[in-house]
């Protein structure tokens, strides 16, 4: 331990700022005032022996690798944790960034009444989170094969249509030993990228098959699913990733941290919209987007409520845009099922309602 102030007063210490990293931790804790109190160096293994003599107080962290197994290691030691985002606490970090002005960046941070929180995760949001991770990796890395496969056909003048079904049809045909049309050691590196593939293929079947048995135990993700749009896929992510639906004031809350609200440029009364911000999540935003855009496609020709506000806001605003609304919605709908714990339910529009919305728009 590396003492940079006097440690005798930490029983006035009611705030700490800990600043998170893989062998060296920095510490700083504050008193009431704010006014600094001690700011040491401790390793890994002492973190926790040092935080069990303190009093217990407020600790803050920036929410980064680890900071979730740290939360709750703390937290069974009796004190206050609360994680923030890293790009809330840099404004607070004086002259040179180091981890001593980090750590005292976090103390000051944590105090704040308007600080934006992140929940803490749980053991088993943690799992969900850790197979969805694996799961994205293997489709990216899927979709590089395919269109590496596409490449090299391509190149000697063979095409296949899109999608993965288009693809292994076309392979079918062109790995046939009867078929002459590709060089034999081309078709032996297609063969091998093919069995590649499948392989791929048969993993991320494995890993969805998990997700969906973890969406099945839970009665969040089955609310979830209710939904038009939402599987169990983007279902148990976005309960691993929102956790407590309350952290969020609104459903905007939640439609922000997934990117789904236009950014602004406001100025003297005037309000000013932009494009959407796709801020915070990607990985649940390009589900939703996803789920969406199958809602969207499936509205045509249906006349209940949803499809016609949907079918009239194509014909006003365009495809894309509907598709990014839609979305929009079922994150709001999605924070209305976690923080209430209420069932989703369906409202349509009077027939009446419908025909004067799309006379209008003819």
């Amino acid at each position: 331990m590396n003492d940079t102030t006097n440690t005798n007063d930490v029983k006035n210490v009611v705030t700490i700022g800990i600043d998170i990293a893989k062998s060296i931790f920095q510490i700083h804790g504050s008193d009431k005032n704010g006014k600094k109190v001690f700011s040491i160096k401790v390793k890994r293994n002492e973190l926790l022996k040092v935080i069990a003599k303190m009093p217990k107080c407020l600790i803050g962290m920036e929410a980064c690798g680890g900071a979730n197994y740290w939360a709750r290691e703390i937290m069974s030691l009796g004190h206050e944790v609360k994680l923030m985002s890293p790009q809330y606490v840099k404004p607070y970090v004086k002259t040179n960034k180091s981890d001593r002005n980090d750590a005292a960046a976090i103390a000051e941070a944590v105090t704040r009444g308007s600080m934006r929180f992140v929940a803490i995760r749980t053991i088993a949001q943690q799992e969900i989170a850790a197979i969805h991770r694996v799961r994205s990796r293997l489709v990216k890395t899927s979709t590089m094969l395919q269109n590496q496969i596409r490449g090299i056909m391509a190149e000697c003048g063979v095409i296949s249509g899109q999608g993965i079904s288009a693809l292994r049809k076309r392979l079918a045909e062109v790995l046939d030993e009867e078929a002459a049309s590709l060089p034999s050691i081309i078709k032996g590196l297609i063969k091998e990228l093919n069995e590649e593939l499948l392989n791929l293929v048969g993993r991320i079947k494995e890993i969805t098959a998990q997700l969906k048995a973890r969406s099945q135990n839970e009665e969040s993700c089955q609310r979830l699913e209710s939904i038009p749009g939402i599987g169990p896929v983007t279902a148990t992510a976005l309960v691993a990733s929102v956790g407590d639906a309350k952290q969020f004031k609104n459903g905007r809350g939640l439609a922000a941290f997934c990117g789904l609200v236009p950014r602004q440029s406001s100025s003297g009364g005037k309000e000013r919209l932009l494009g959407i911000s796709k801020r915070g999540n990607r990985y649940i935003r390009a589900m939703l987007v996803h789920g969406a855009r199958a809602v969207v496609n499936a509205s045509a020709g249906k006349e209940d409520g949803y499809s016609v506000w949907i079918q009239v806001l194509i014909e006003r605003r365009g495809f894309n845009r509907a598709v990014v609304a839609v979305a929009n919605k079922n994150a709001r709908i999605a924070w209305a099922l976690l923080s209430r714990g209420e069932n989703y339910k369906a409202t349509d529009c009077a027939p009446q309602q419908n025909e004067e919305r799309l006379a209008t728009v003819a």
